[in-house]
């Protein structure tokens, strides 16, 4: 264990070093920063904290938009060096740091097995899956949280427990989605896998003066796709500086034969490609194409909002966001989500037809406020005229806080937090 307090030499690189967002929130300075390796490292953070008056904050894998995890005057608990992995046949356990694309997907090829990862290859499973779990294959697999099994969390009482459906049940319910407003440092995930499928896309390129007729296809075409085809389409300029649409379509599926069944459905579309690419791919791939259009090192922002709206509503507020994309690497998202059945009874439960998120990337320190104000005041309106909510992996509540979750659930949430953590040992949600 090693612990950082504000002027000991290597405090500022273990605050922000791991933060994967330029952007880093620097007007906002801990206490000291605990680089835990293991679990006991977590409970003598935690029991420590409660000694001097701290509160908590924690970090899994860096990535949160905002900064979830710099808070002033906490102690934040950084969990970058806990990486381990296991398979025993059924379920698979990881550590929060674990990086869902590089590091647990090829670790679960090995066994032929697959988990709903995130799009971000980088991004590590403890926010992910925290905050719900948004991932390859999750509308055919559900959110990430929804195939967490069991998760070992220390408590604000500086007790290692183990938390499932049949003990400790309520910080089960709470973990599957309370995000950075968890009252617990998880320090292993119990998950459920999936046989590792072939997968397949279906890449399209459309002209941006085709928004409307695009959009009115895939409203009309959502309901009748398999849970296993994902559409994305992206406004883009990465490609040529113009922006475009990429109707990107992912799949898993045994054969190329029962993918192309799966796509007829979206070579309906009425208007023509400029561009169309078909065929097998596979979650390396697909996290290297992300990684080019998200690189490491620029300044980001980030907003979304669920919403079940019309294509000819959605279009014109569609239109004024994406014709004003900011720089060659900003892109903004369609996401045909079209849930086909219930939430099962936990935090997370925040859902409609449709997602959409823009990120803002940048490089100039002195552009900042600028794209804020751009992702920000377009997720104001399209919140104010054809919204259901957010969800707060693509969020930043210091700048524009939204409804996360369902209103019952929040109060729950709160009343577990009052039980468990009545001292407030850890952070409340920044900017709530």
């Amino acid at each position: 264990m090693k612990i950082f307090g504000r002027d000991a030499p290597g405090f500022d690189a273990a605050c922000f070093g791991r933060i994967f967002n330029a952007r880093r929130p620097r007007e906002r300075v801990p206490a000291a920063v605990l680089e835990a390796e293991s679990e006991q490292d977590v409970i003598d953070g935690v029991r420590l904290a409660r000694e001097r008056g701290w509160q908590v904050s924690v970090r899994a894998g860096g990535h949160s938009w905002a900064g979830w995890s710099v808070r002033d005057d906490a102690l934040l608990i950084d969990l970058g060096a806990m990486r381990e992995m296991e398979w025993d046949g059924e379920v698979a356990t990881a550590r929060p740091a674990v990086r869902g694309g590089t590091e647990l997907a090829p670790f679960l090829a090995g066994y032929d097995r697959m988990f709903t990862g995130g799009h971000c290859e980088s991004v590590g499973i403890g926010g992910f899956l925290l905050q719900g779990g948004q991932g390859w294959n999750s509308r055919r697999l559900g959110w990430g949280c929804e195939n967490v099994l069991a998760v070992d969390v220390v408590t604000a009482d500086g007790e290692l427990v183990r938390a499932d459906a049949t003990q400790n049940a309520d910080l089960y319910w709470a973990v599957r989605g309370a995000g950075p407003g968890f009252f617990g440092v998880v320090t292993r995930f119990h998950l459920r896998t999936d046989p590792l499928t072939p997968m397949w896309h279906d890449t399209r390129i459309f002209r941006f003066d085709d928004l409307e007729p695009l959009l009115e296809f895939m409203h009309d075409v959502l309901p009748r796709l398999d849970l296993a085809v994902e559409p994305v389409i992206a406004a883009t300029r990465l490609r040529t500086g113009d922006v475009e649409l990429l109707l990107h379509t992912t799949l898993v599926a045994d054969s190329a034969e029962a993918a192309d069944a799966l796509l007829v459905p979206l070579d309906e579309v009425p208007v023509a490609a400029v561009e169309q690419v078909r065929g097998p791919t596979t979650l390396a791939e697909e996290n290297t194409a992300q990684a080019l259009q998200s690189p490491e090192g620029h300044r980001y922002c980030a907003d979304s909002q669920w919403t079940d709206a019309p294509a000819a509503e959605l279009a014109p507020l569609l239109r004024s966001l994406w014709s004003e994309l900011p720089t060659r690497h900003s892109f903004s998202i369609w996401y045909g989500w079209a849930p086909a059945r219930e939430l099962p009874d936990m935090a997370f439960s925040l859902e409609a037809n449709v997602y959409l998120a823009a990120y803002a990337i940048w490089s100039d320190p002195e552009e900042d406020e600028r794209h804020r104000a751009w992702v920000h005041g377009h997720f104001a309106r399209l919140s104010d005229e054809v919204g259901r909510g957010l969800y707060i992996g693509d969020s930043d509540f210091s700048r524009r806080p939204d409804r996360f979750m369902a209103e019952t659930n929040l109060q729950r949430l709160a009343e577990l937090r009052a039980a468990r953590d009545p001292d407030g040992v850890f952070v409340p949600y920044l900017g709530l």
